[in-house]
């Protein structure tokens, strides 16, 4: 579901996407998936956008459930997508760096760390029935 009120706010304003994509410290392509609803625009980010445009986040938020699709490929046991949820939590650090990205990362870090774990149980499964 495109987010309607939210274009319209900062189309009225005279804002690109692109200065949005800044705020929330993504891509413009990311933004642009998320106003037209194919990537949810977390809590935090609707906030930081109502701050920016200087409205209420009322005026511009609209409830829908989107994904980030991270996609597996080279993936010996699955070539399924993987569907994740990467939060952006923070401000600007030193260097530029936005928290935002350095904690969506180090999620993404934990995230490739439990699948790695998994995924080395299930070769251990897989070499112990080959030398039965």
């Amino acid at each position: 579901m495109q987010k309607e009120k939210l274009r319209a706010v900062r189309k009225k304003k005279g804002y690109t996407q692109q200065q949005i994509a800044d705020i929330i410290a993504t891509d413009v392509s990311n933004y642009s998936r998320k106003e037209s609803g194919d990537v949810r625009i977390i809590r935090e980010e609707w906030e930081k956008i109502a701050n920016f445009l200087e409205i209420p986040v009322e005026e511009i938020y609209e409830e829908e459930e989107g994904k980030v699709i991270i996609s597996t490929e080279n993936n010996s046991i699955s070539d399924n997508a993987n569907f994740y949820n990467l939060p952006y939590y923070g401000s600007n650090t030193n260097y530029n760096i936005p928290d935002s990205m350095i904690d969506n990362l180090q999620d993404y870090i934990s995230l490739l760390k439990e699948e790695n774990k998994k995924l080395k149980e299930e070769l251990k499964v897989y070499k112990d029935r080959e030398k039965k």
